[in-house]
């Protein structure tokens, strides 16, 4: 007799196959709509010469990426804006990050309350966060300004002096985003063990042996997260700088993401300002690779 048993479409490692794919089949399309798709456009965008006052596109090749890394040397000046912006900010923000990571990281009287200030300046509204650095840095009537004159020192204009706009700039940056670095150096810091600050302490080591040798190599993988997570921000940083300064005095301010937004939606030159787009993310992606290797190569010694 001839075998009639149903047998199923498909084996059992395909079901398995097709039901993990249907499992991340949400997150892959919105990778794909969300990223992918608008990356592409992006680039596609870069290849022409959009107005978006006239609606017409021309292609233009690679003639934007020529313009920008080249012949505008307006370019040269933003960039170098932001990476002075990332050079500034950084360093001081993971450092105040680590300090009050480690003043915050044990239990006392009070701590909640104290994490609780560091933090809401990151839940507080960028926009609301901004305008008030504004009035508080301004000159003469600036509350910053009026507490120096008590101490005898007469302040500048902060955000309308060149010398001093980056400056301001930064540090507010670093008020408003400090907080969350300082929850994710807590939480790494609260899961080391104890034994071996316990045991180092035994053998006669100081407290800054111990953070040397012990504490800061196993806060190593979320100083690299720290890192690349404030790497990243610094270099897409918009909101402060169009509501603080947009951009002056005398250009001082004008970093890369500013810029783009200037290009695309005052000067209405598209296709100019997705090639800077696209410098940009290549900037990050460059960046993001390097801190990783060196960061590999310094954990391999």
């Amino acid at each position: 007799m001839k075998d009639t048993a149903i047998r199923p479409p498909l084996t059992l490692r395909a079901r398995e196959a097709l039901v993990g794919w249907l499992f991340v089949s949400p997150i892959t399309i919105g990778f794909l709509i969300f990223f992918v798709g608008p990356l592409v456009a992006v680039l596609g965008y870069s290849l022409t010469e959009w107005n978006l006052l006239t609606q017409q596109s021309t292609f233009v090749g690679m003639n934007n990426y020529v313009d920008a890394l080249s012949r505008n040397p307006e370019f040269w000046t933003v960039l170098r804006n932001s990476l002075v912006f990332a050079a500034g900010l950084v360093p001081l923000n993971m450092v105040l990050a680590l300090t009050l990571a480690v003043a915050l990281s044990r239990p006392f009287r009070g701590v909640v309350i104290f994490r609780t200030i560091f933090f809401a300046p990151v839940v507080t509204a960028a926009v609301a966060w901004a305008i008030v650095w504004t009035f508080l840095l301004q000159g003469e009537s600036g509350a910053v300004n009026q507490m120096l004159a008590l101490i005898g020192i007469d302040g500048p204009n902060w955000l309308r002096h060149p010398d001093w706009a980056m400056f301001a700039v930064i540090v507010t940056r670093v008020f408003k985003t400090v907080g969350l670095n300082m929850i994710l150096y807590i939480a790494a810091l609260q899961s080391i063990p104890r034994d071996y600050e316990e045991a180092a302490r035994l053998e006669g080591a100081s407290g800054w042996q111990v953070f040397r040798m012990i504490t800061w190599p196993l806060l190593a993988p979320t100083t690299l997260v720290i890192m690349v997570i404030t790497v990243v921000g610094s270099l897409k940083v918009f909101d402060h700088i169009y509501l603080m300064t947009e951009g002056g005095p005398e250009n001082g301010t004008l970093v890369l993401a500013f810029y783009i937004y200037e290009q695309a939606f005052e000067f209405f030159h598209v296709g100019y300002a997705a090639a800077l787009a696209v410098i940009l993310f290549l900037l990050i992606v460059l960046l993001t690779i390097t801190q990783v290797i060196l960061k590999q190569r310094g954990g391999a010694r």
